[in-house]
């Protein structure tokens, strides 16, 4: 997902409530007098909030007032979703205990005490708000932007009427109190093993192969194809927008060392590398591999086979028709993508209303609304983001499981970010403990050493070797004296002299190199040769600088697809029917696109999770092999860390 995305998503998602129902961001039939009056022109691709600029709205809680900031934060920070992932769950529990700190019946998780002063609505307020300035001072001190988060910090107590200089730990006011719980909070963080104060730093993990140079052709150098690889990249632009000197090195590969919420011992295994202790958690067993016995060689050769036939669907102009609705899509046994949509809107039990487009279009708004790339909250802050839009909701209620009292909005606030947070922050200890220790290649990687090593279907053919790629016509193809003649498919890739003839040619999308404005030009799908393969990204970033398996993305959505769902007690999104308007030609970053307009729509948490999962196969960032372990992972963090959650909440809430 891009900035002008989730940011935009949260001013934009509207409501319609009684006989009308509740839809997120607009109303599902479009073609209905409702649907006119309710679609609200408004091109959110134009829409960029600007840094500093998060305010808190009336109904708005403090709570909500901080996890704002805190997201404006990660939008400017360092491409880190680990480190964002424990940010997001430290504010949550630096908010949670000064507000525990009033309610006898609450547990505190970090920072033990209990208020000594009158509990009012001002000192709950004022306490909340000194803990997480602190925290988020502290966190964003080393961020590449951070004079400006530090501004906006600010700038925001001063709104609230609060002085920062008021840093005293002493004493039973509501600052030395908010001040005592951050001084906890950050001092667990500084023992918790995510190195925070060597600025997360690996401390022992060293890649095996060397780097590669995706603007070059092929993967020569490649040393263990079935082990990640980093890439060669002057002026990576990372999650902050700005432009960085390299491509960084792998991003958190012993993350499974950091102190986790809900996962216990006996979620893990321990093994040893290199003299040293790697904890995994929820171990799914070794990917595929290269190196591995036949089984694991096919299942290998098949992920990234899929992801270039997947990469040439990337078209538009192919003119196949696709309908995207809750109708059609969604409703998948967990693991799989066995859905066919559902046969009513269970709210209000009426058919879900078709929405057929283009498959070229859609594929491509997918693998770009769900990237979270530049300037976005990182997948852990997107989901943050949504479950705000949802808690914003009139058709909510603020009812932990959909049962019990209904909360104030402050309380609402707290107890949902608390188990999110706590779900994501496992998530990402879960999935990077995995991703450490197997090391995995991605696709860039992978798919370039396969064609370099030829095609493997057939011995009697040009170029056969046992670890090639497979031939698939249509999509993966030998270049051949026929293909290459003049008028051949595969004419234009012949070569001086037919230099070229034997080499391997795939049918996929073209690359950067092709969308020299984009803003106005398509790459389109065409013949290539395969070592000049590119993923759906951005020239200077690529692909994420950390291991492909397990999948993050997938293992973060449905965490937090469970813990929305336990937290509502309801899987469907309000009024049975999630929506976010994607315009025609100016929604798309890395392209001009889509060509008209359309919606993605999910009936329920988990049918977003998946489709986001799916994400990741059209954008070249992750094969089937990465996806379904993280699906079902994420599926055990979010009940593990809403149980956990359990403990902390006062009884009978």
């Amino acid at each position: 997902m891009v900035f002008r995305n989730m940011t935009a998503m949260i001013d934009t998602l509207q409501y319609v409530s009684g006989s009308l129902n509740y839809y997120l961001l607009m109303p599902k039939r479009l073609f209905s007098t409702v649907s006119v009056l309710l679609a609200i022109l408004v091109n959110l691709g134009a829409i960029e909030a600007s840094w500093g600029q998060a305010q808190a709205k009336p109904g708005h809680s403090i709570a909500r007032t901080w996890n704002e900031q805190l997201l404006s934060a990660i939008r400017i920070d360092s491409a880190r979703p680990t480190v964002h992932a424990r940010n997001l769950f430290h504010t949550a529990v630096v908010m949670w205990d000064s507000w525990a700190a009033f309610e006898p019946e609450a547990r505190q998780v970090i920072h033990q005490e209990r208020a000594a002063i009158p509990d009012t609505p001002a000192a709950r307020h004022e306490t909340i708000s000194y803990a997480a300035y602190r925290l988020l001072q502290w966190r964003f001190k080393l961020s590449p932007n951070a004079a400006q988060t530090d501004t906006a910090l600010r700038r925001k107590m001063a709104e609230l009427g609060y002085d920062v200089e008021v840093t005293t730990t002493e004493g039973d006011t509501p600052a030395a109190l908010g001040n005592r719980v951050a001084r906890s909070v950050i001092a667990h963080g500084l023992a918790d093993g995510a190195n925070e104060e060597a600025g997360y730093a690996n401390r022992y993990y060293e890649p095996v192969n060397p780097r590669m140079d995706p603007h070059g052709t092929g993967n020569p150098e490649i040393v263990d194809p079935d082990r990640w690889q980093q890439l060669h990249l002057p002026n990576f632009v990372g999650q902050s927008g700005q432009l960085e000197p390299n491509y960084p090195p792998f991003v958190g590969p012993e993350w499974g060392d950091v102190k986790p919420y809900s996962l216990s011992d006996a979620d893990a295994t321990v093994y040893q590398r290199g003299g040293r202790d790697w904890r995994v958690y929820f171990d799914p067993g070794p990917p595929p591999r290269i190196g591995g016995d036949d089984a694991s060689r096919r299942l290998f050769k098949a992920g990234f086979e899929q992801v270039v036939e997947w990469s040439g669907l990337l078209d538009a102009s192919r003119g196949d028709m696709i309908d995207i609705s809750p109708a059609s899509i969604g409703n998948n046994t967990l693991g799989t993508n066995d859905g066919n949509g559902y046969d009513v809107n269970p709210v209000t039990g009426q058919p879900y209303e078709p929405q057929v487009v283009p498959a070229g279009d859609y594929y491509r708004v997918l693998a770009e609304f769900w990237a979270d790339g530049p300037s976005s909250e990182t997948p852990p802050g997107h989901w943050f983001t949504m479950l705000n839009i949802v808690s914003d909701q009139p058709s909510l209620a603020l009812r932990i499981g959909g049962q019990g009292p209904e909360l104030d909005r402050l309380s609402w606030d707290l107890h949902t970010y608390l188990a999110l947070g706590g779900a994501m922050h496992d998530a990402a200890i879960a999935a990077w403990s995995i991703k450490g220790w197997y090391d995995s290649a991605r696709p860039i990687s992978a798919v370039r050493f396969l064609c370099d090593q030829g095609q493997s279907s057939d011995p009697g053919l040009a170029s056969y070797h046992p670890d090639g790629i497979n031939l698939n016509p249509g999509v993966i193809e030998l270049i051949t004296p026929d293909t290459a003649a003049s008028g051949g498919r595969h004419h234009h890739l012949a070569g001086e002299n037919g230099a070229n003839l034997g080499e391997i040619a795939i049918r996929a999308w073209r690359g950067p190199d092709f969308v020299p404005d984009p803003k106005q030009d398509v790459a389109g799908v065409g013949w290539m040769l395969c070592g000049d393969w590119w993923p759906y990204q951005r020239p200077n970033f690529v692909t994420p600088p950390f291991a492909g398996y397990v999948s993050g993305h997938s293992t973060y959505s449905r965490a937090a697809a469970e813990t929305l769902t336990l937290l509502t007690g309801s899987k469907f999104f309000p009024g049975g029917l999630g929506i976010f308007r994607i315009p025609a030609n100016d929604y798309l970053v890395f392209e001009r696109g889509p060509s008209r307009p359309m919606q993605l729509q999910w009936a329920t948490y988990q049918d977003a999770a998946d489709e986001c999962s799916l994400s990741r196969i059209y954008g070249g960032i992750h094969p089937t092999g990465d996806d379904i372990p993280g699906r079902k992972m994420g599926y055990r963090i979010g009940h593990q860390a809403f149980a956990k959650s359990l403990e902390y909440f006062p009884p009978g809430t």
